[in-house]
């Protein structure tokens, strides 16, 4: 029998969960997944469990670079002093669940909250799956230094450069209510023409499923 096409599956979880932010948290990651959605004509999925987790799922994976970003940074630019850790997991996937993703079964689920659950304590990102090398792993591990930084103003700016990505900066201007020589500044600031190549890559990558041999 022919492997499944693979997918994406993001698993993630609130750090600091015990704050009083933890609602707010999760509808903003809740509102992040509705959105990009929308906008990329898809359905994640939203599903959360365990009290502070919470997964998506992708059909595409080639978008799991901008999906991880966008999450990261929408829950940022809430400044809610509230962070997640997101583990990617790439595979097959059999099933995508009735309801939701509580039932849902693959490889790509599997391997998504295996690392999670392995995740070292301080790390916020981890990729791993079919197709996934040394590479996509380094880029995961360049965009967590990274992101680290961002200020809520700075992430709300990539957030929506992300989500409308053939936007100008004179449209990012406009949502956002400032110059676009702010938003300029913002995204400079950010560090998003480096994102630019990884994403590029992410984009144009070939995620085959594993074959027995």
């Amino acid at each position: 029998m022919a492997s499944n096409p693979v997918s994406a599956v993001l698993t993630g979880d609130l750090v600091a969960s015990r704050t009083r932010h933890v609602e707010a948290a999760m509808d903003r990651l809740r509102q992040a997944a509705e959105d990009y959605g929308q906008e990329w004509t898809m359905d994640l999925r939203f599903t959360r469990f365990r009290g502070d987790g919470w997964q998506v799922y992708l059909k595409k994976p080639l978008y799991v670079l901008d999906a991880t970003i966008y999450f990261l940074a929408w829950l940022r630019a809430a400044d809610l002093d509230i962070e997640t850790r997101i583990s990617v997991g790439i595979g097959p996937v059999d099933s995508t669940g009735t309801a939701d993703l509580s039932d849902a079964s693959g490889r790509a689920f599997f391997v998504s909250g295996d690392h999670l659950d392995r995740i070292p304590k301080r790390r916020r990102l981890v990729i791993a799956g079919d197709g996934i090398g040394i590479w996509q792993t380094s880029i995961f591990d360049l965009v967590e230094h990274q992101t680290a930084g961002w200020t809520a103003a700075q992430a709300e700016a990539v957030a929506l450069a992300l989500l409308h990505a053939s936007a100008t900066h004179e449209d990012l201007s406009d949502r956002l209510g400032i110059t676009r020589q702010a938003v300029q500044s913002r995204l400079a600031a950010a560090g998003w023409s480096a994102l630019t190549n990884p994403l590029g890559a992410f984009r144009g990558h070939e995620f085959a499923p594993k074959t027995d041999r």
